[in-house]
């Protein structure tokens, strides 16, 4: 691509480091991040935003640790579709290692069991639980807190999550981020322009260029996109050797400074 993407990052240094480390070590994760630049050119408009966000998923799965995502309508419906993409296979295949394949010996169905199960980063998605929701509803007076209560169920210290606003008011998502907070667990705001509410209190937000909801969506789509791209390529790629476990691009407390110059 014509345009240099380190220069253009310069004022951020800490996402222009993420970049660059990628350059050193991961490639194909800069490659695709410079194709999707090219092809959408508005992504730049939050490429440092983006970069911590994808530093602070891989820090989290790194660690073992879950992503909760959450939010409503299409933007529900995006939460989901994102968690669907991380859990098995999105491009390239994720076939089990023959340590993996070891503890189905002798099971029922452990062949086949191994031949088709595929390897997933782990992810939850807030809301799917009617039972849950319409009991909260029943026998709760504050409406609005059924994301926040099963996040407290199962939430831990060093989850992440991610929520989804194209406003960035919603209440429920909301409710949810104070709730990771208190859990100490990472958060991320996915919003249109503005920002709302919801960009002020996450530990990272990325704001969409636009203020109309179905394009926010449209760019919503293409950086959860991206990141599961890179997720995959950093987690599953058939280029990394056994045993090369995938290492953290950043600290986490230098994710939360929101890249001030």
């Amino acid at each position: 691509m014509t345009t240099d993407l380190s220069q253009t990052l310069g004022p951020h240094p800490q996402a222009r480091q993420i970049f660059q480390e990628m350059g050193l070590q991961y490639p194909e994760e800069r490659r695709l991040v410079e194709a999707t630049v090219e092809h959408y050119p508005f992504f730049q408009e939050f490429l440092p935003e983006f970069l911590h966000v994808f530093a602070a998923l891989v820090d989290g799965f790194t660690a073992g640790r879950t992503l909760f995502l959450c939010g409503n309508g299409g933007s529900f419906a995006d939460c989901i579709h994102m968690a669907g993409e991380l859990m098995k296979t999105f491009k390239q295949k994720r076939p089990l290692s023959d340590a993996e394949k070891l503890p189905f010996a002798g099971l029922e169905f452990g062949d086949i069991l191994t031949e088709h199960l595929e390897k997933g980063l782990p992810c939850l998605v807030l809301g799917l639980n009617p039972s849950l929701n319409s009991a909260v509803q029943n026998d709760t007076q504050l409406s609005a807190i059924q994301y926040a209560q099963e996040l407290y169920a199962l939430g831990h210290p060093g989850d992440m999550l991610l929520g989804i606003s194209t406003s960035g008011n919603a209440l429920n998502v909301r409710y949810a981020v104070s709730t990771a907070k208190a859990l100490g667990m990472t958060t991320i705001g996915l919003t249109g322009k503005t920002g709302g509410k919801l960009a002020d209190v996450v530990d990272i937000a990325i704001k969409s260029s636009e203020t109309e909801t179905y394009l926010i969506q449209q760019q919503h789509i293409i950086v959860y996109h991206t990141l599961c791209l890179m997720l995959e390529s950093r987690f599953f790629s058939s280029l990394q050797q056994p045993g090369n476990h995938p290492q953290p691009l950043t600290l986490p407390q230098e994710v939360m400074s929101h890249d001030t110059p």
